[in-house]
């Protein structure tokens, strides 16, 4: 690690505190921009981008590039964690709604197209595209 990555401002402290309270859920830089704007203490945009990319570069945060329509994601990976479950997505191409997804039947779909196809997915970026429960509901 470098010099300039262990020093920590204030920004980074606040946006890495919060990424952290928010574990298991997928936050977009407006989100965070969102936040602090609404607890009084507003963040620049620029400011937020410059915080999460290096959060990412230290592997504290994982980011995920959905599709071409969707904006990035990240969350929060923890400080020291190097061994990590995959993660796909679902997002329903009704309301856009991202969801997270750790299933053990899509671990071995991933071994079985490794082994069988010679093919290795990418989980970060393996996403199923259909349609949520909620507007499944209202059809």
């Amino acid at each position: 690690m470098n010099s300039r990555s262990r020093y920590t401002t204030k920004h980074y402290a606040q946006i890495a505190s919060f990424l952290k309270d928010m574990t298991g859920t997928h936050i977009t830089a407006q989100d965070v921009c969102d936040h602090f704007r609404e607890m009084g203490s507003p963040i620049s945009t620029t400011t937020v981008y410059r915080q999460l990319e290096r959060l990412v570069e230290e592997g504290i945060v994982n980011k995920y590039i959905i599709d071409a329509n969707s904006p990035a994601c990240f969350e929060y990976n923890g400080e020291y964690q190097h061994e990590q479950s995959n993660c796909y997505h679902c997002k329903c191409e009704k309301c856009g709604k991202l969801i997270h997804l750790h299933c053990e039947e899509i671990e071995e779909l991933m071994k079985h197209m490794e082994a069988e196809h010679h093919f290795k997915l990418d989980p970060a970026r393996t996403v199923f595209y259909g349609i949520c429960e909620s507007c499944a509901a209202s059809i």
